[in-house]
């Protein structure tokens, strides 16, 4: 095994866990802020990619896709908030599941309905092509390492607007006691709609850069919105921190797993089975290393309220 292609499967690790950080921010703080399982999250993933795709056509331009599907994701966050969502908050969370599990089915026939069946592909842009040179031989492409960077400044920015800025010192009061900061005088129902548009935009962002990596087509939110309920649970539910390093240690053991474990149980099996054991054993890692982090510390690795 040299040691580009141990560094290489690092570099996957990341880049698939900032993916999954771009996920799991927007729909921690949403529940975090707002109380609220957003099963439909996933679908904004999707609508930012087709998005995405659909303007990248269209312009010949891959950056104005990224804009027209972080944007459009955006509005369409808002828009559920104020159509949808407010009629939930004090519902509780059995009719939360089914209201958003109903807008997944919506989402997924209007994008069939208005994009197709067929699946799109968007190309990597010329700035973002070609591979980066990797100690002891290969490359990693720039695309996926251009990916791990815009999580980074990504999550910089969400801790800075958070941490910095008025918003987030509101989004902060209304994770702590949202009763108080509406009697304050604060506009409980417009800080509401900022943040789940936020949380969109997130996800809108990720489904339009991982649309040059794989096929996009209706359904392929949910799958990824699955792993983000993991990377919250994992990093503590409403904090932006914990989703950061619950995204990285999920990316990695997920990425490393599938590698290393059926070739690990090669020494000891033959290969036929080494690889059914492996393979199968890897599909599981990240739930084990969930169950794992959950009997050390039962609120996840940074509780926002602990």
């Amino acid at each position: 095994m040299s040691v580009a292609f141990l560094i290489e499967q690092l570099l996957n690790g990341v880049q698939f866990g900032v993916m999954l950080f771009l996920m799991a921010a927007g729909l921690t703080l949403v529940f975090g802020v707002m109380g609220l399982i957003n099963l439909a999250h996933g679908s904004l993933f999707m609508l930012g990619a087709f998005f995405c795709s659909y303007i990248a056509e269209i312009t010949g331009s891959f950056w104005l896709g990224l804009g027209g599907g972080f944007l459009a994701a955006a509005a369409a966050g808002a828009l559920i908030e104020v159509l949808v969502i407010r009629r939930l908050y004090d519902r509780d969370h059995l009719d939360q599941v089914l209201a958003t599990f109903a807008l997944i089915l919506i989402f997924s026939e209007l994008v069939r309905w208005v994009f197709g069946d067929q699946p799109l592909y968007l190309d990597i842009p010329p700035l973002l092509s070609g591979a980066l040179p990797l100690p002891g031989g290969g490359g990693y492409p720039v695309y996926r390492f251009a990916i791990i960077l815009a999580g980074l400044a990504t999550a910089l920015g969400l801790y800075l607007l958070i941490a910095k800025t008025r918003l987030g010192m509101r989004i902060r009061a209304g994770e702590s006691d949202r009763e108080m900061i509406g009697a304050l005088g604060v506009d409980i129902r417009t800080l509401y709609t900022a943040v789940f548009a936020l949380g969109a935009a997130l996800a809108g962002f990720a489904g339009g850069m991982v649309g040059a990596l794989q096929s996009v087509q209706v359904g392929m939110g949910e799958p990824v919105l699955i792993l983000a309920f993991v990377v919250i649970v994992i990093g503590g539910i409403g904090s932006v921190k914990g989703a950061l390093i619950g995204s990285v240690l999920v990316g990695l053991t997920d990425t490393l797993g599938r590698v290393f474990l059926p070739q690990a149980f090669k020494l000891v099996l033959p290969a036929s089975e080494a690889t059914a054991v492996g393979s199968a054993l890897a599909s599981v890692a990240i739930y084990l290393l969930m169950a794992v982090i959950l009997a050390w510390r039962p609120k996840g690795l940074f509780p926002v309220n602990a």
